[in-house]
């Protein structure tokens, strides 16, 4: 019996993972911060297809970012013998400003364990900074958009703009040591 060929969803996602993964790597190099990229970029078009279908980021998807952002830090630390501060304070701040945002209704509890694993993810000030500030911008067109079209009180899903802000941020953060 034939095997069936895998769908083109199935495709698309294993596309934008590897793009995402291989410019993770281009704009990261050789460094701890890398791994957290890549455990992102291989789990980043799952969660923008759930998010998007079902405004929710899974745990199971969602988790071991954050244990791959961990898995950095101690190993940044360990090479380098100097406590990586830039992602663990990007991650607890990212993490405690969307829980705030979570309780106030604004943003889902995945939101802030994303943002928490973004930030982790963060190997510069650079990047700890403009990811955010992509997420909110792009988010803000959108939610602008998305009011007009569908009336005020329309939801939009926020995984999909946390995830485009940090890798604008790294790619932005490559292109500036570039020039």
């Amino acid at each position: 019996m034939p095997r069936s060929l895998p769908s083109l969803p199935s495709l698309l996602s294993l596309g934008a993972s590897l793009v995402l993964a291989t410019g993770s790597g281009l704009a990261l190099g050789a460094q701890a911060a890398l791994i957290p990229a890549v455990v992102l970029a291989v789990v980043a078009p799952w969660l923008v297809t759930i998010d998007v279908a079902e405004h929710r980021l899974p745990n199971r998807l969602v988790v071991p970012t954050l244990a791959a952002g961990i898995i950095a830090l101690a190993m940044s630390w360990a090479a380098t013998g100097d406590p990586p501060f830039v992602p663990a304070l990007a991650g607890v701040i990212g993490g405690a400003t969307f829980f705030l945002l979570a309780l106030a209704g604004g943003v889902g509890m995945g939101d802030a364990k994303l943002a928490a694993a973004l930030g982790l993810a963060s190997p510069t000030v650079g990047v700890a900074m403009l990811s955010p500030l992509l997420a909110f911008t792009l988010g803000g067109v959108a939610a602008v958009v998305v009011m007009v079209r569908r009336g005020r009180h329309a939801q939009l899903a926020f995984g999909p703009f946390l995830l485009a802000g940090y890798f604008g941020a790294l790619l932005l953060g490559a292109v500036a040591r570039m020039l």
